[in-house]
């Protein structure tokens, strides 16, 4: 039996700028079957929280203009279960509306928050690892997160750094890092006590309200104030006036580096942000030059280290080429240097 106290809160605004030209403002990334598996990414991230969570306390939050992507992807859900910003605004203030509309219809809640666009490859491990940490959340005043093992230095996560002396499955967190230099990231690994900051987190509702309430007083009376139209006819309108007025900022900045009863597990599950086109490549299969194909049909001569997508199994030749990009999406094509993918995100705002 599934634990009724069980939720979930899955963040689905993210637009993935840096997988364009198939994710773009209209259709983001996570509604997109990045890893030609057959499902997109929210139902593969939905499926798995499925596995602990009771189906009808899984939250979506999302912007007003997915609402419909997300109930088309995700017909087992309610439309109220789809929480919709009317205004970007970081994560702190959507993780309160959503935390405010669930203590109102069950102030003994332990959730999770989790990103609606990475990759997981042991859902078991996955499993395992939040049921141990909602255990742990029931009964300490915990703020959790779900640290996952570093396996390069890799310079393009933030790290979690915890208490060297403690000895049990859950450590104490002594600070969040930015993301690091080469050299940094190099030195973190070695000392042995810094994970990557993977973005998942799980307390009771009552423990992050409570902090709130302590380091972000302002937003909690914003949205405590509207708390009686909570899951009724007048939250909409609620929200509206309201949601705007609330301060730009993320979960980590307004809680998590304030707080002082932060805890971590490191998690024992293979884990991938999937932020570019080249941390794709790494999860998919490959030939034996190291190209990745996603639906195209391909000739590739003297080719290596390529991630080559296309729609609709076109055919592809390619002599010469190594280590790029390649993928054609309707009236675009993009050929570029997997060396120099993060500065995708700019090309997509001189587009726009």
């Amino acid at each position: 039996m599934k634990n009724n106290n069980y939720y979930a809160i899955i963040m689905a605004g993210g637009v993935g700028s840096r997988f364009w030209p198939v994710s773009t403002t209209n259709f983001p990334k996570q509604f997109h079957d990045m890893l030609g598996t057959g499902e997109t990414l929210i139902q593969k991230t939905f499926s798995r929280l499925s596995k602990l969570i009771p189906v009808e306390n899984i939250l979506v939050l999302t912007n007003e203009k997915y609402n419909d992507l997300v109930l088309e992807q995700l017909p087992t859900i309610q439309p109220e279960q789809v929480v919709l910003e009317p205004a970007m605004r970081n994560t702190a203030p959507c993780i309160l509306y959503a935390s405010m509309k669930i203590k109102k219809e069950n102030p003994e809640a332990l959730l999770i928050v989790a990103p609606s666009d990475h990759w997981i490859e042991d859902e078991n491990a996955f499993v395992q690892n939040v049921k141990q940490s909602f255990d742990y959340c029931e009964t300490n005043n915990a703020l959790m997160t779900l640290g996952i093992q570093p396996t390069f230095p890799n310079t393009g996560f933030g790290y979690i750094e915890f208490d060297k002396t403690t000895t049990t499955p859950v450590k104490k967190v002594s600070q969040f890092r930015e993301k690091p230099d080469y050299e940094t990231a190099k030195a973190f690994l070695a000392a042995g006590n810094f994970l990557w900051n993977g973005g998942i987190f799980i307390w009771s509702v009552s423990s992050i309200i409570e902090a709130f309430e302590k380091f972000q007083p302002e937003m909690n009376a914003l949205f405590l104030s509207g708390f009686e139209s909570y899951n009724s006819s007048s939250e909409k309108e609620f929200i509206a006036q309201n949601y705007p007025l609330a301060e730009n900022i993320s979960i980590d900045y307004a809680i998590l580096e304030k707080a002082s009863n932060v805890y971590v597990l490191p998690a024992t599950f293979d884990w991938n942000d999937l932020g570019t086109w080249g941390s794709l490549h790494e999860k998919l299969g490959k030939d034996e030059n190291n190209n990745a194909v996603v639906n195209a049909t391909v000739v590739l001569e003297n080719a290596s280290n390529n991630i080559i997508r296309t729609e609709g199994k076109k055919l592809v030749v390619i002599d010469g080429l190594d280590d790029y990009i390649i993928v054609d999406k309707n009236d675009t094509l993009l050929i570029y240097p997997k060396s120099k993918e993060q500065e995708i995100k700019s090309i997509v705002s001189k587009l726009q």
